[in-house]
This record gives C-alpha cells, structure tokens and sequence, in this order.
C-alpha cells in the first residue's frame, strides 16, 4: 500500500448452497448463485475496501422446490466490482484470470447444485474460495530509476501528469500515469513508480510492489542521474554506471523476462557542471560493459546487460533533449509493434506451410507430432 493507494486485497467468496429437492414428486432444488468479479473503469480496490470493509461476498441460495415451483430457480448471483487491470489468484498462487478491460467477468466461486435424483435430493454447498486480486498498472513505458533520478520532473515535462515533486529521496509514493500527446494525436502512456531501491528483490521498502506493477508495461524508460546516486549519508555513493547496473540486477532477481523488455536509457540532470565529461564516460562504460564489471562485487553484477535501443542525454530543468526522448519512445514502440506484427505472420505462415506438407504426406499416425512447437 503507498499511503492510500491499494494494490491488492484478499477476500473470502463463497456459492450459494442449492435448494432442497421433492423426493415424492422428483422436485429439483435450484442452483446456488455463483460470485464473479467484475470490472470497472471508475473502481478502485481501497472503494472496495472501504465498501465491504468485512471482505465477505457470498452468493444467495438456490430455492427449494416445492408443489407450486417444481423446479426451484437459482441462488441470486453476487457480483465483486473491481478495477480494470486486475489479476486473480486463489489461496496458493495460482492464477484464476485476468480482467483487463471494462465488463470483463470471471467466475470465481461456483454456487452449489440443488437436490435432484442424483444427490438423494439432497442440495450441495456452494464453492468456497479465498481470492487475491493484484492491480497491476497497464502503461506503454515504466519509469525505472533510483529515487531521485528526477523521474517525477521527467514525467511532468513529457507528459500531463502533475506528480508531487520535492528534493528527497522516496518523492513517489504512489503510481503516476501520464500521457505523451503527440502532434498527430497519438498518445503513449506513461507509468512512473515509487522509486527502487537497492534490495527490493528481498521485499526492501516498496520495492516488490514497485516491480510487480512494471511487468504490465510494455516497455522500460531507465532513469538515471548522471552524477550518480547516495540515497543518504550513510549508504554507498554509486555513479551512473553503477546505477544502470544495479537497477538491471534488481529488475533481474525478480523476475528475469522483465530484462526481455526493450528498454530506453535517459541520462537525466545534464544542465550540471562537468555532466558532458562524465557522459562521455559512461558512453564508453555501456558500450563496453565487461570492461568495468570488476570493479562490482559478485552478486552485484547482473547474467547479462541491458542493450538499450536509445540513449538520450536530457535535462528536466532546461527541457534538453526532452523531445528527442519523445521521439526515441515513439519511435521505439513502433519498431516494437512492427516486430510483433512481422513475427506473429512469420508464425501464421510457417504454420500453414506446416499444415501444407502434412495434408499432402500421408496420413500421420496417431502418435506422430506433425507440427513442431512454435517458440517465439
């Protein structure tokens, strides 16, 4: 939780139990009513929260059948409204679904059968479940940097968004979406979140909630201070460099595909004294990253660097290279969508030319795999 911001909550959910059957006339109890979640643009999880603060949804039961109603109707359903961009999981991890857009229903407590032939008449009980919905951001690029790497001021210049913006470490406390407007009326939206931390792939500060959210962006805008980072007195000094590769280790401890992500490097704070000699230098540390992994200790240094498809020195301050950094981000997802595109019709061909050759070979046997797996 970032102050009043919400980001996952547990509820208990249970189906409605069935009606009572009609031994003497075969009467069939009606069904219990099941639980959904749905989702809503306008929900948050702390509305839910503070709404149906005892977290308990159950389903209403199914009727009984009697003489007037042989058929007993079905338990009233309950309905869990959620935000958009939320995953579901039960009790041990596993995923039940995703709703990521306005209306989308998952079923996540079946209600029971009422009682028929089957069940001696008698009703079942409803499911019951214990479930966690995790928000999780949807946004083109996430900001990724140190507090302080000035990610707030760099959001507020490219985009709409209005972030609180002071000079101490741990500024965002909080998710800030913003939106890139372009000329063209295109819109790429931006994600800036609280600040990580070294440690955060062993839960430090808010930096496991802070990573989580950075697996639904499509791709990654690091953010560092070009003379480097002490988040304070007592802590280690690091320059740019050692910053990049710190901040590709913690996002590698967490998860390994979040390296998989194409990612952009903005070299921020360039309006200060000597910033264009120490960029220089770490020009030359990035293009040879091997070169000056010794001086890291062991568990420091990340299974493999990022490549970053642009790297654009700018300033917040003075607005330097800010639509530069505009472009590159344009520029970098739209090479990203078409290599998307090309790759799933590269896909969709090989699997018809498969399909081809299998038609006119003879008929496989049963065991024969006939089209190899396709792996992106």
């Amino acid at each position: 939780m970032y102050g009043n911001f919400i980001d996952n909550l547990r509820l208990f959910t249970r189906g409605g139990s069935g009606g009572m059957g009609y031994p003497r006339l075969g009467g069939e109890g009606g069904k219990g009513g099941d639980v959904w979640v749905v989702a809503h643009n306008k929900m948050t999880l702390k509305q839910l929260k503070d709404k149906y603060p005892q977290k308990r949804f159950v389903a209403g039961e199914g009727a009984n059948s009697r003489v007037s109603a042989l058929k007993g109707s079905k338990g009233k359903d309950c309905e869990i409204p959620v935000p958009v961009g939320i995953s579901v999981t039960d009790e041990n991890g596993k995923i039940i679904g995703e709703l990521n857009k306005e209306k989308d229903r998952l079923l996540v407590a079946e209600g029971g059968l009422g009682g028929k032939l089957l069940t001696n008449f008698l009703p079942l009980k409803g499911q019951k479940r214990v479930i966690h919905l995790d928000l999780k951001l949807m946004a083109d690029i996430g900001l990724v940097g140190f507090p302080n790497a000035g990610k707030s001021s760099l959001l507020s210049q490219i985009s709409h968004a209005k972030p609180a913006i002071a000079d101490y470490a741990f500024t965002t406390l909080k998710p800030e979406l913003g939106k890139i407007m372009y000329n063209d009326f295109k819109q790429i939206s931006v994600a800036d979140l609280p600040g990580l931390i070294e440690g955060a792939h062993m839960n430090k500060g808010m930096g496991h909630k802070f990573l989580k959210h950075i697996e639904r962006t499509r791709q990654l805008l690091f953010v560092v201070d070009i003379s480097g980072f002490q988040l304070s007195s007592q802590t280690q000094y690091r320059t740019a460099f050692e910053t990049i590769i710190l901040l590709t280790k913690e996002l590698e401890l967490y998860k390994e595909e979040l390296q998989t992500k194409p990612a952009l490097l903005a070299v921020n704070k360039m309006d200060l004294p000597d910033a264009q000699d120490k960029f220089c230098v770490l020009m030359n540390q990035l293009q040879n990253p091997k070169d000056f992994l010794h001086l890291f200790e062991k568990n420091m240094i990340p299974e493999r660097t990022i490549e970053f498809q642009h790297i654009i020195p700018i300033s917040a301050i003075t607005r330097e290279g800010i639509d530069e950094l505009k472009n590159c981000i344009r520029k970098s997802l739209d090479e990203h969508a078409n290599w998307e595109n090309d790759a799933y019709h590269k896909k969709q061909l090989l699997n018809l030319q498969i399909s081809n050759t299998v038609s006119y070979s003879e008929t496989p046997s049963k065991n024969t795999v006939t089209s190899p797996r396709m792996d992106n």
